[in-house]
């Protein structure tokens, strides 16, 4: 009897000691994220309102009724659920549970092609922006799909893209060559578009990867937002997450980088959108009312990024002036749709908004 006490007082003995260095390291910890909140409170002395009030007067903003709806763009007889512009900044692509993939023409609005999908569950959409000749799309097949609509058999896939344990929430194409996905199995994965290989994979999130954005001026860093509230840099070199930002209280369904690259915006379900500034790591200004009580979809910068648009739950688009205060809304698009609001964007030239909803249409305005 003796010698089972002593053995078991040797087992349980090395366990007490390894919980009191877990609990000292989990204080530690607190302590070092109560400093880090502490430095950020002392610096975080002005509101981007304050500091934009210190500089030249600001250009007033143009707003409705001089921009205004310019094209509604109908093909699709199910809920639109993604967009993406060409890199020409007149063609777009969109993707609906109708099954079909649709390139437009948003100048002419006219359809310059239509592919039938395998799977009518689909979720995101890309369009390659370099050459604009292939597009891409996955959903809840947990596939990424990629097809070339130079050649004559478009609904041909060119490429299946397998590898993901969950639905395909986002897909974004790196170059003609290579292309960034990301999932409901919490990663991301960058893929050679020709061999259908891995070439890496971006695992550091703790809940559904919603939406990725690549930077707009270094081609190897991008953002990813996901439910776990948290919004991650990354850089494809070295396959780390650099940076990750928090201060969401809800899922992050969409982010997007601002213009010049060193800050990236962000959409919640927590009824705001916020930014976030990659050379201060921190939260450099945050959008919402009381009066707008659902979540965000989808968000983009205008060219200049003065304006941040949000697509909402409760079928509207607000803009917010990113050098305000962030308390109220610069303009809201009058009327814009009739159900959710699932998408929206910029073109890469800055003249046109295009937005898209459950209410089966896409609309296109400047």
């Amino acid at each position: 009897f003796a010698n089972l006490f002593c053995a078991l007082l040797l087992c349980c003995f090395p366990i007490t000691i390894n919980m009191d260095r877990l609990e000292a390291v989990k204080a530690e910890v607190a302590d070092l994220k109560a400093q880090i909140d502490a430095i950020r409170q002392e610096k975080n002395d002005k509101t981007m309102g304050d500091v934009a009030a210190l500089s030249v007067p600001l250009k007033d903003i143009r707003k409705p009724p001089s921009i205004k709806l310019r094209r509604t763009l109908k093909g699709h007889f199910g809920k639109v659920y993604a967009m993406h512009w060409s890199g020409d900044s007149d063609h777009l692509l969109s993707a609906s549970q109708d099954g079909r993939l649709i390139v437009w023409n948003a100048k002419a609005n006219v359809k310059t092609h239509a592919i039938s999908l395998r799977s009518s569950w689909v979720m995101t959409c890309a369009f390659e922006q370099t050459k604009g000749n292939l597009v891409a799309c996955g959903g809840l097949d947990n596939i990424c799909s990629v097809y070339d609509i130079s050649q004559a058999q478009q609904n041909r896939t060119m490429q299946e893209l397998t590898g993901h344990d969950g639905y395909l929430s986002c897909c974004r194409f790196i170059d003609d060559k290579t292309l960034l996905t990301a999932s409901g199995d919490s990663s991301c994965i960058q893929w050679d578009i020709e061999t259908g290989e891995v070439l890496q994979s971006f695992a550091k999130h703790n809940g559904d990867v919603m939406s990725i954005c690549m930077s707009p001026t270094d081609p190897n860093i991008f953002v990813s937002g996901s439910v776990d509230t948290t919004g991650r840099i990354w850089d494809i070199r070295t396959g780390k997450n650099v940076q990750t930002h928090i201060g969401h209280d809800a899922d992050i369904n969409s982010v997007h980088f601002f213009p010049d690259g060193n800050a990236f915006g962000s959409g919640s379900d927590d009824s705001t959108c916020r930014i976030f500034d990659m050379r201060c790591y921190g939260e450099v200004n945050k959008f919402g009312t009381e009066a707008v009580n659902c979540g965000i979809t989808a968000v983009s910068f205008s060219k200049s990024g003065r304006l941040l648009f949000g697509g909402y739950d409760d079928f509207n688009i607000h803009a917010w002036d990113t050098l305000s205060a962030g308390e109220d809304h610069s303009f809201e698009l009058p009327s814009p749709h009739d159900n959710r609001v699932s998408c929206l964007g910029v073109n890469p030239k800055g003249d046109a908004l295009c937005t898209g909803s459950w209410d089966n249409y896409l609309k296109v305005w400047a």
